[in-house]
């Protein structure tokens, strides 16, 4: 423990953001780091717990104490090598990732957990600033060949594990760059997409071809595969949206939310206005916004609408608004629902709760307005929570542009799916055990969001990675790889 009483003498700092008025000007990440003294002084305040209830809450087992103390005795390298000894891509999760292992820290008992995040990201970035991060290409090669289908964080852990173990790895991607949401989903002000590139280069240098616009079950398809690989990874996401079953969604106007962010990041990458909008060009200049979703995407939506010009922007909710403050002796160290401001939502928007939406109207092709009423959660005869409209509710919403956010429902069967015949679970997620990540057909394995659903950047980087250890243990009899 690097000093004892730090997390007496020192009170929580974090990262602060540059102020609304600005960035809403521009596309770039607006996090201010902080200076290394002071995160020194904020990585002093682990108390490197008998039991670390970080490490609960961290999906990929990052060992937190351990580059806690590292920065705080100056010795940035050897945290750094802590820090990707169980995380492939720091630096995206130290961007995106809503820091569970926070909620779990035994500081957050009394609201001022250590700035896990803060520090993970930052140790990162120096390393790529000082030039400590290079390839690490295996010094025997296998001869084995792997192919894995999908580029998004659960792709590329495992694609750079194998790689690293000696196979040889091609990555296929539909898309015409790598990343999959991380490139198309999230906006470049929450991640730059140089980010990606550099991870991409240092991955080629290792030994990893990648193999974009080439989506498995159209260009190429999955016998091909199996016919000259000798192990196929699926790693394509929950890509299926979940769809808003209300009349008047036909309208123009009321599109997901994927689309529209993908259009905006493809625009700041440089495509022009076609490539970028094959269905037509989404732009909320000038519009009234309404966003149907309150979770991170939904956040991304309205960040992204404000920098587009909108005249205003509303979020609404199914679900109640959530409470101020948790209650810590029912939810610690687990994950708690509170209510929570993203940086979007700081940026101007009206949010509201407890909404349900009844039809979308319209004039001509164009929708006007959304009829929306008021609901009731409350518990049924079994005991479980139900929604009820409340009468006599109904309003309207002014609507020029309406973006559906409200999750996803699994990967797309079309295609991939259907060709490799994998059996799926009654979710309609591809099925497979975070033991050997198989699925039901031989030599095809699955990870990330396509085999447990949608979730978070960290959890498909871990089960990338144990994927990774499962398949080079299939094709070698043994693994060296860390699950």
């Amino acid at each position: 423990m690097g000093k004892v009483t730090g997390f007496l003498e020192y009170q929580r700092h974090d990262r602060s953001y540059t102020k609304p008025a600005e960035r809403i000007t521009h596309w770039h990440e607006f996090v201010v780091p902080l200076p290394a003294p002071q995160l020194r002084e904020q990585a002093s305040r682990c108390m490197n717990c008998g039991i670390p209830f970080c490490h609960n809450g961290c999906p990929v087992n990052n060992m937190i104490p351990d580059w806690n103390q590292l920065v705080y005795a100056d010795d940035w390298q050897n945290a750094l090598e802590a820090l990707h000894s169980t995380n492939n891509f720091p630096e995206f999760t130290g961007r995106i990732c809503p820091a569970p292992c926070e909620a779990s820290c035994t500081l957050n008992i009394e609201d001022t957990p250590v700035t896990i995040k803060s520090i993970e990201c930052q140790i990162v970035d120096r390393g790529w600033q000082e030039g400590w991060i290079r390839p690490q290409i295996a010094s025997v090669k296998t001869g084995k060949r792997v192919a894995i289908i999908g580029s998004g964080p659960a792709g590329l852990a495992c694609a750079q594990q194998l790689a690293r173990a000696g196979h040889r790895v091609t990555v296929f991607e539909k898309q015409d760059r790598i990343g999959g949401l991380l490139r198309y989903g999230i906006p470049d002000f929450k991640m730059e997409k140089q980010l990606i590139n550099r991870r991409g280069q240092q991955m080629e240098a290792e030994g990893v071809e990648f193999r974009t616009s080439m989506e498995v079950g159209v260009v190429i398809s999955i016998a091909s595969l199996r016919e000259n690989y000798d192990a196929v990874v699926m790693a394509g996401g929950a890509e299926q949206p979940r769809p808003l079953d209300i009349p008047g969604t036909e309208l123009a106007g009321v599109r997901y939310a994927m689309e529209f962010l993908t259009q905006q990041n493809k625009r700041n990458a440089g495509d022009d206005e076609l490539r970028a909008a094959p269905r037509g060009t989404l732009s909320a200049r000038d519009k009234h916004v309404v966003v149907i979703g309150g979770g991170d995407t939904g956040s991304d939506c309205i960040g992204t609408s404000i920098r587009q010009g909108a005249a205003s922007v509303t979020q609404i909710e199914i679900m109640p608004r959530p409470p101020e403050k948790e209650n810590k002796a029912l939810v610690w160290p687990e994950w708690p629902q509170r209510m929570r401001t993203s940086s979007s939502q700081e940026e101007g928007c009206t949010r509201d709760w407890s909404v349900l939406t009844k039809r979308a109207i319209g004039n001509g092709a164009d929708i006007t307005a959304l009829e929306c009423a008021r609901v009731e959660w409350v518990k049924n005869d079994q005991g479980r929570m139900e929604m009820r409209e409340i009468p006599d509710s109904t309003f309207q919403l002014k609507a020029d542009l309406v973006l559906l956010a409200m999750g996803f429902t699994g990967p797309r069967t079309a295609g991939l799916i259907e060709q490799t015949g994998v059996t799926l679970d009654p979710r309609g997620n591809v099925a497979a055990d975070t033991i050997n990540y198989r699925t039901s057909v031989d030599g095809i394995f699955s990870c990330g969001d396509m085999r447990r659903g949608q979730s978070l950047v960290v959890w498909a980087i871990r089960e990338g990675r144990q994927c990774a250890r499962a398949v080079d243990e299939m094709l070698m009899g043994t693994s060296e790889l860390p699950r």
